[in-house]
């Protein structure tokens, strides 16, 4: 694909996403002027640079939909679920054209308008109007009203030597019209009307009140004299579009670059044991200070290029009103679909990955949990159901949440879902949390029958894995009759986590800070209940869990612990805990190890593995399926 069309591509798959958002607002609010000049302003802009590249089937379309929302806004085609069911199909043919140019496919093999759609723009034209071809045609542009003008107008007026030496004094306002670029002041009308006639005394003379606006106009100009340089300027562009693979070297540049100033800093506090005399002294000064200085600067690099991956949750959300409105009306439910926190920042890589996750969950909402409007009516609830997207950033984590207010879920009835698959043991997920978490198993389904939506147990597996690929967790909670709720927790920067380094059997492992709600001192002795080491913290009994048992290590003398944030808190012991860092973490690509998710290297060089966030939060459980 060629520079042009790609940055086309780019500048036209933001236009149509917002178009689509458009239009599902102006079904709520048909009146809504300014959404029908913005979509038609749209449709107009694509257009026109799918006719530059020329890319015929995008131009019909999207001059059909020009000219249906031209009728519409005009008055005359009213805004019925047609014509919005119609444009929206033409925006759905221009994104997938354009997603098809976007992965590679050229111009002359993308496919023809659908005749289909054709018809579907052209009754919704013709529905509202009693002249069906006049809407139907080719919309003219607007003509400028000082057309015939205008030739004049855009030349400046001769200054002539009687003029500007009028009473033996100098015309100094005809002599800056003269020098001034060519419309920057308003021209006196009866100059411009009577130019052909300059010498007739009365043409030639303007009005008293066109004096006095080009005398202040002059006056505006003159106590400004850089407003002609910058009308004239061009537009600054505020923003620039990079390559992904080029930002994504650059993070990785910065952040071995940081990696290495920690490891200086280091070295250089093992020099400052030493004692420097003579000319070592001011040396070792000097080093210390231009070290310190490149690590700070490393470290503003990191963060200065991290902030450009950063992109509001809101691109993704933008994606999700139209499919609920379709599947909820194949359902024949009727449900809105509330946004918030759109403005939420995040990783961009996790921005384009959670997609897909998001759709599962919002389609098991819909076929699963939102009952039909008769079921709701029988049990006194509103009859429009209601689904909740938002965002929220809690510390280094991004929240998402998806929750809705339909019947719930019924953990005893998933209990005998999974045992009945063989997918667990009859003494497993006693609690209802633990029983909840059985949604996300490979196979798991509670329904009997699969339709074109759900069934197949695949969906929710698919949400799990592609969360904690992105080193996050997803919790739920549900009361039944109430509704449920999924909960997703990310890290907001992908390549950089704040983690506590502990020590087991002399191996160095990273627990996100995500995680981490305080450190205690272990007693010798424990308490036991059912055959589990308990210690209480702040009035509660906590179970407490080797994490190097848990790992396959060897402990030793386990005197540190540390108390884990989950839906069930716990106690991690460990030997000892060297501190908090910020590591640059290297994801595990060749294999798989439970409860590890990478590896990082610390200030002294020091290979790190950093534990996983929903290993931490599932209670450190390494769960082995059963055979069906």
């Amino acid at each position: 694909m060629d520079e042009m069309l790609r940055e086309f591509v780019v500048e036209a798959l933001d236009l149509a996403t917002n178009v689509e958002e458009h239009l599902l607002s102006l079904e709520r609010n048909p009146g809504d002027m300014n959404t029908l000049n913005a979509v038609f302003r749209s449709f107009h802009t694509i257009k026109g640079g799918a006719g530059f590249m020329n890319l015929t089937a995008m131009v019909s379309a999207c001059h059909l939909t020009e000219n249906l929302f031209d009728a519409l806004r005009t008055g005359k085609a009213a805004v019925t679920p047609e014509a919005i069911e119609a444009a929206l199909e033409a925006s759905g043919f221009v994104a997938d054209q354009l997603a098809a140019l976007n992965n590679g496919t050229p111009p002359e093999q993308l496919s023809t308008m659908p005749p289909a759609l054709e018809r579907m723009l052209t009754d919704a034209i013709e529905g509202g109007s009693s002249t069906p071809a006049a809407v139907a045609a080719p919309t003219p542009a607007p003509v400028a009203a000082p057309a015939a003008i205008a030739p004049v107008a855009a030349a400046p007026a001769p200054v002539s030597a009687e003029a500007n030496n009028k009473d033996g004094e100098i015309d100094w306002t005809a002599y800056y019209r003269a020098v001034v670029p060519p419309g920057t002041l308003p021209e006196p009308v009866a100059d411009v009307i009577a130019q052909p006639v300059a010498a007739t005394p009365v043409a030639t003379a303007p009005a008293p009140a066109s004096i006095r606006e080009e005398t202040e106009a002059v006056k505006a100009t003159l106590a400004t004299p850089d407003a002609a340089i910058k009308q004239n300027a061009p537009a600054k562009e505020e923003s620039i579009r990079i390559d992904a693979v080029k930002l994504n070297t650059l993070l990785e540049v910065a952040g071995e670059s940081v990696q290495a100033a920690n490891q200086a800093a280091v070295l250089l506090e093992k020099l400052s044991q030493f004692k420097f005399d003579g000319q070592a002294a001011p040396i070792m000064s000097a080093l210390t200070e231009t070290l310190t200085r490149a690590s700070r600067y490393s470290t503003e690099l990191q963060r200065a290029t991290l902030a450009t991956r950063m992109q509001p949750v809101g691109r993704l959300f933008q994606k999700f009103p139209r499919l609920v409105r379709e599947l909820a009306r194949d359902l024949g439910k009727d449900v809105d679909l509330v946004i918030s926190g759109a403005e939420t920042e995040v990783d961009r890589v996790v921005v384009d990955s959670l997609y897909d996750p998001l759709v599962h969950m919002l389609r098991n909402a819909l076929d699963h949990g939102i009952e039909s409007a008769e079921d709701r009516a029988q049990i006194n609830k509103p009859v429009r159901a209601t689904i909740s997207l938002k965002a929220w950033q809690e510390a280094s984590s991004v929240m998402i949440e998806v929750s809705d207010d339909g019947k719930g879920m019924d953990a005893q009835k998933l209990r005998d879902k999974a045992i009945s698959k063989g997918l667990i043991n009859p003494h497993d997920a006693r609690t209802d949390d633990e029983a909840f978490q059985l949604v996300f198993l490979p196979g798991f389904s509670t329904k009997e029958v699969a339709s074109s939506v759900s069934g197949r147990g695949v969906g929710m597996d698919v949400v799990k894995t592609a969360v904690e690929r992105h080193r996050g967790a997803i919790r739920i909670a549900s009361e039944l009759g109430k509704g449920t709720t999924f909960l997703i927790r990310l890290p907001i920067e992908l390549s950089i986590v704040p983690t506590m380094v502990v020590r087991t059997d002399g191996a160095s492992l990273a627990l996100p800070m995500a995680t981490v709600q305080r450190v205690v001192e272990l007693p010798e002795e424990f308490e036991s209940v059912g055959g589990q080491p308990v210690l209480r913290d702040l009035g509660r009994p906590l179970p407490v869990k080797s994490l190097g048992r848990i790992l396959g290590y060897s402990p030793a003398s386990e005197r540190v612990g540390i108390v884990i944030a989950a839906p069930s808190p716990y106690i991690l012991s460990v030997d000892s805990v060297d501190g908090t860092a910020d590591l640059v973490i290297k994801p595990l690509t060749c294999i798989t190890t439970p409860g590890v998710t990478g590896t990082a290297r610390s200030a002294e060089g020091e290979l790190v593995l950093v534990i996983s966030l929903s290993f931490l939060i599932d209670g450190c459980r390494v769960r082995e399926l059963m055979s069906a």
